[in-house]
């Protein structure tokens, strides 16, 4: 079993910046690929960006693209969200989740272990 806990989540204004932060228990978190997924009200919840198990390879969805950028620091067991030039459709609870699958994917399915969430508002 693994588990995922979020930080860094808050208000911030629309053009601002916000880095998200996801620490797993355990030895084996480079042994996941790792992504951030996010949920708004009334919508269903869609993938963000996913990271490979060595941090070499990055993926994203198009709304985001040159706005965030994912990380990983395997010694810390911990992957990051960095959010800039954020907009209040960015608003959502984000998720991070853990994915034991041999490739990478953005289907939530893919994902065995996943965070509690944090709420992310963008408004001015």
């Amino acid at each position: 079993q693994v588990q995922l806990v979020e930080s860094g989540g808050g208000l911030v204004q629309p053009g601002g910046s916000l880095t998200l932060s996801c620490t797993a228990s355990g030895r084996t978190f480079q042994t996941f690929r790792m992504g951030w997924f996010r949920q708004a009200p009334g919508k269903e919840r869609e993938f963000v960006a996913r990271i490979s198990r060595n941090g070499a390879t990055t993926s994203y969805t198009d709304s985001v693209k040159g706005r965030f950028t994912i990380s990983r620091d395997n010694a810390k067991n911990t992957v990051y969200l960095q959010m800039n030039s954020l907009k209040p459709e960015d608003t959502a609870v984000y998720y991070c989740a853990a994915s034991a699958a041999f490739y990478g994917s953005d289907k939530d399915n893919a994902y065995d272990y996943w965070g509690q969430g944090t709420q992310v508002t963008v408004s001015s």
